[in-house]
This record gives structure tokens, sequence and C-alpha cells, in this order.
């Protein structure tokens, strides 16, 4: 995974001061992989409420402030059955504050 321990905290920080403390946080895409050079921060919040697009806009905005990159935010319903692209990050992503 390419983001510091850092990085990831003020992710679920973030996240959590926005969404709620029980928010789920899973990574995405490219900055999965360590072999893989630059890439935008992929996120997948899973909340009791779906994040509402003001909530989705305030965490990219304060995550691009603070980690100076392009952040897409996909979010999801607890309870409710995934898309396919949600079903492929959930299988493809690392949950964040996970220890």
């Amino acid at each position: 995974m390419r983001l510091t321990p850092l990085q990831q905290t003020t992710i679920c920080e973030t996240v959590a001061d926005i969404v709620g403390a029980d928010a789920r946080v899973w990574l995405f895409g490219s900055r999965c992989h360590d072999e893989v050079k630059g890439g935008d921060l992929d996120l997948l919040i899973e909340h009791d409420a779906l994040p509402s697009v003001l909530q989705r806009a305030r965490i990219k905005l304060a995550l691009e402030s603070s980690l100076i990159m392009p952040v897409d935010i996909v979010g999801l319903k607890r309870g409710t059955p995934p898309s396919a692209f949600q079903r492929i990050a959930l299988a493809t992503g690392i949950q964040l504050g996970v220890t």
C-alpha cells in the first residue's frame, strides 16, 4: 500500500469527523499496489446512511488539501447490496483503520 501511517490516520480521522466514527473506509485502485507510480486516492466509504454528496465533497476537499493528491470517493450504505463496481472495490481494496 502506498500510504504512510500518517496519511492513513488522516483519512480515517477526516471520514470519522465528517461521516461518523462508525464509518468504514477502504482504499482501492492504484494506491493499493507498491509497484505502481502516481495515481489518485480512491476511497470507498461505508456507513449506516449513504454518505451525502455534501459529506463526500467535504471529505474530498479536506483530504486533497492535507494530502496534496486527487481524491475520488464512492459511498456505500451499510446493509445494501453493493453495485458491481463497489463489489470490485471491496474485493480488491484494503480496509483502513483495522489493526
